[in-house]
């Protein structure tokens, strides 16, 4: 779709501060960034039903009543050489977005993630006196953490899913509010694991290992041949144990087989394209790539070892510039090393075997109860706190108000 700014009338100021609609300012760039700025329409609209939304949305925002300025899509962009490739019209997008917002001031403007688009568009709008909030906080507490200071220039809410984000924040005195993870408020306390297996036609009884080498080729090419040594070993240490391997799409689907092909023929698993999340659900233990899949690993309930390597180069700037004591999610919040983490040169088959013979060993209700614990810690319902947080900014009450219809 090409991007094509559509500009409204602008406000006269002819409305009356009883007449007053209320206006929200919104700019999502990728798939998760449109999940959740759906959520917050809608915990809005309950409030607020009369409610405008405009900005950057995707397909699921403007379903819930957004109107696109631009799609989504222009800036949805991945990679180094991509974005380079891209970047006059995503800058030229940022210019028109910000003078739209700034000659048409939304009551609050929300930046959904993708935060080297929004944090200087935020800056820009607050600067002009428009209230601001960051949705979803870049991982300042691991990385470049010199960011914090134009965040707190940029921003009057950062609005956090992870507890130790905001201890972060409160560091450096910059307004954060925790409101818990959406993943979490949408996956179960208690796993149907049943339910799953018969949904993706497994075995009631089976014993079941899914495998989850990450959604890029990147990680699929550097992760499947050790996982896949791994579990050869496995299958002769537990003859009934097999595997699952869901993969994003039929392009990952063909370069995991084709790697399979040179390092383990003979070994049978059972492919399923995409529904990451129901595997997991089904499975008794998960080997798995860092990253989101860990917390959602985590949800579910499902004892797990994280494997995880980088091209040499990667690794080597990673350990100059990430400064966090873990790689995993549940690790992070646990604050301690509750699931193995087998990074780089750790990464290695027998390695990854001896944890998950750990585990298939093992009683895993110990572990699923610490799971059970931390799924409620961040279990806050996100989206209704992230209407919450809006609001406040934009000096409304939190119930439906007459006066504003």
């Amino acid at each position: 779709m090409s991007a094509v700014l559509f500009v409204p009338e602008q406000n006269n100021g002819s409305l009356t501060s009883a007449a007053k609609v209320l206006r929200i300012g919104l700019v999502a760039g990728e798939v998760s960034g449109d999940t959740l700025g759906a959520g917050l329409i809608r915990e809005l609209r309950t409030r607020y039903p009369n409610a405008i939304f405009e900005g950057i949305a995707g397909p699921q925002m403007v379903n819930e009543g957004c109107k696109a300025l631009f799609d989504m899509e222009a800036l949805a962009v991945m990679g180094l050489v991509e974005v380079l490739g891209r970047l006059p019209q995503i800058l030229s997008i940022r210019r028109q977005i910000t003078r739209h917002f700034l000659a048409n001031p939304p009551d609050v403007f929300v930046g959904i993630d993708a935060p080297d688009f929004n944090i200087d568009l935020e800056l820009k709008l607050r600067n002009a006196g428009i209230p601001t909030v960051h949705y979803v906080s870049p991982s300042v507490w691991a990385w470049r953490q010199n960011r914090i200071h134009k965040i707190k220039r940029a921003t009057d809410m950062v609005l956090a899913f992870l507890p130790f984000e905001k201890a972060f924040y409160d560091r450096f005195d910059a307004p954060c509010r925790f409101i818990g993870h959406t993943l979490a408020d949408q996956m179960p306390l208690v796993p149907d694991t049943q339910a799953a297996r018969a949904r993706l036609g497994l075995k009631a009884q089976g014993r079941y290992l899914a495998l989850l080498p990450g959604s890029r080729f990147a990680e699929v090419n550097l992760l499947t041949p050790v996982y896949l040594q791994a579990c050869q070993q496995l299958k002769v240490r537990f003859p009934e144990l097999e595997f699952i391997v869901p993969l994003v799409s039929a392009k990952r689907r063909a370069e995991f087989l084709a790697i399979k092909e040179k390092v383990a023929p003979s070994l049978e698993v059972i492919l399923i394209e995409g529904r990451g999340r129901e595997v997991m659900t089904a499975a008794d233990i998960i080997l798995l790539a860092s990253g989101t899949a860990t917390l959602e690993a985590m949800l579910a309930k499902k004892p797990m070892v994280v494997g995880y390597k980088f091209k040499p180069l990667s690794y080597w700037l990673a350990n100059k510039l990430v400064h966090t004591a873990y790689a995993s999610l549940p690790n992070l919040l646990a604050e301690h090393m509750l699931v193995p983490e087998l990074i780089q040169q750790a990464c290695t088959a027998d390695n990854i075997v001896n944890e998950l013979t750990k585990l298939l060993n093992n009683d895993p209700q110990p572990l699923i109860a610490k799971f059970t614990e931390l799924h409620r810690k961040i279990r806050c319902n996100a989206d209704e706190q992230a209407a919450l947080a809006v609001l406040e900014l934009a000096k409304l009450p939190s119930s439906l108000c007459s006066a504003v219809k």
